[in-house]
């Protein structure tokens, strides 16, 4: 049984290292399944046994990649945190990095599961600012509502209409999902 940190997990960085680094030399064209194997130190058959493909494997990066690494910021009002917090996203997710992260993850996932784990990390960062927001008793709209009204827009535009993708968009998605909101 592979214990948490353990082996396993040394590979799956290691081979999550060294895909991130042959990306930035030799690009995603120049990408292949045994050069990764060579740069981490583990054999090709050891990565199609674990991912499959190379496409599954940029797929899991990116979702590792989509992961936020700290939780959102408390400026003290849910206006405040959501207006930052939906800022930052829009910031990273249509960065050209941030766009070729997206299309990884999504295009590697037949199944869905690598997108679900994106809308997941999302919603625990509004989790997080809803439940902050709670606690200082103010009127909230329920995670649904933010994914819908904020999130949902932002990665649209991102893959489909990526125009007028500044803050001043992201705070007028904030604004248009707290109107109304009740707890």
């Amino acid at each position: 049984m592979a214990r948490p940190g353990g082996r396993s997990a040394r590979v799956q960085q290691s081979v999550h290292d060294a895909v991130r680094q042959l990306l930035e030399e030799v690009g995603r064209d120049g990408l292949a399944v045994p050069l990764v194997a060579t740069r981490a130190g583990v054999t090709p058959s050891t990565i199609y046994r674990r991912w499959g493909d190379l496409q599954e494997l940029l797929s899991d990066v990116a979702v590792e990649h989509l992961r936020p690494e700290n939780p959102p910021a408390d400026l003290g009002g849910l206006r405040e945190d959501l207006d930052a917090w939906a800022e930052q996203f829009l910031e990273e997710m249509a960065s050209p990095p941030g766009r070729a992260y997206i299309r990884d993850a999504l295009l590697g996932d037949a199944e869905g599961t690598n997108a679900g784990q994106c809308s997941a990390y999302a919603a625990d960062q509004i989790d997080t600012i809803l439940s902050r927001a709670a606690q200082r008793g103010e009127h909230l709209p329920d995670t649904e509502r933010v994914m819908d009204r904020v999130v949902a827009p932002i990665m649209y535009r991102i893959l489909f209409r990526p125009t007028r993708l500044t803050a001043e968009y992201a705070h007028t998605l904030v604004g248009e999902a707290l109107e109304n909101a009740t707890e």
